[in-house]
């Protein structure tokens, strides 16, 4: 499914961590990684060459660090804008997934990693992979947790049901064949759009969504999957599914990138991107087909 992944770094620490992760990729059939680092040219213009002499060092720790876990490995530093040159090389060089870190929006650095994976997941072709990072407080100084990226363990699956999200559930069917052990499937029932006037209606919908959601129920089980639920909350779409990434039981969401409201996406930020910026669990955004 995703047998050839491109994984970003910043060279950082932080980035370390992401990619001391990224064995248990192999359980969805990773088997080959390209390792980018961007230089924004932005911010380096005439120093690039010697700042990828400086860089070499870490970047030649981490291409092993990959291969370590097991992947054939390539690795380059390039010049350009880090989010175009990450999407277009992924898309040139026949990756399937784009893995790329976050720090959230306290850590010190965020402009610079969390700022190129919000640029990348606007602009992506291709599934992306944000592997989150937390803080702790180590000897009076915040330092980074060590994340845990297990797709095969718990994986939530929201849904609105429009076309991106069934494109997206393909994703999870897949990730089923690979052996889950637990899906939880998500339909939050918008308490903005039913308000008042549709109150009345709302056993109506919960009857008409479950169904949906048995539908995908069985089709996972068709693939493999043994431990699937259904949840169907009502409250506001962003909060619930935010929500139920901090229980602490969830490994992995899966999610479309663009859903009902396309224009909206773009400008005014999405249930997907608002998951994507504060879940404490990975997030695989499955962007829609163009």
């Amino acid at each position: 499914m995703f047998s050839k992944i491109l994984v970003a770094t910043d060279l950082s620490g932080a980035s370390d961590r992401v990619i001391c992760t990224l064995g248990d990729l192999k359980a969805l059939g990773t088997r080959e990684a390209l390792l980018i680092h961007c230089f924004n040219i932005r911010d380096v213009g005439t120093l690039a060459h010697r700042l990828m002499e400086l860089a070499a060092p870490s970047f030649e720790k981490q291409k092993k660090m990959l291969e370590d876990q097991g992947f054939q490995t390539e690795a380059r530093m390039v010049l350009g804008l880090p989010h175009i040159e990450i999407n277009r090389i992924a898309d040139e060089s026949g990756c399937s997934m784009i893995v790329v870190g976050s720090h959230g929006e306290t850590m010190a650095g965020e402009i610079m990693l969390g700022g190129v994976a919000s640029a990348v997941i606007h602009s992506a072709v291709k599934p992306v992979l944000i592997v989150r990072l937390r803080l702790k407080a180590e000897n009076g100084r915040a330092v980074c947790k060590e994340p845990v990226c297990d797709p095969l363990e718990h994986v939530l699956f929201p849904t609105d049901f429009s076309e991106n999200a069934e494109h997206a559930f393909s994703y999870v069917e897949k990730i089923a064949e690979c052996g889950v052990k637990r899906v939880t499937l998500l339909h939050v029932q918008d308490q903005a759009r039913i308000g008042k006037h549709l109150q009345d209606r709302l056993e109506e919908f919960n009857r008409i969504d479950t169904e949906r959601l048995e539908r995908f129920k069985t089709e996972l089980e068709k693939k493999g999957a043994r431990d699937v639920r259904i949840e169907l909350p009502y409250g506001s779409p962003k909060k619930e599914v935010i929500n139920r990434t901090r229980r602490g039981d969830i490994s992995l969401v899966v999610m479309g990138s663009q859903g009902r409201g396309y224009i909206a996406e773009l400008f005014l930020g999405s249930v997907s991107h608002a998951v994507a910026r504060h879940s404490e669990v990975p997030v695989l955004l499955i962007p829609a087909i163009r």
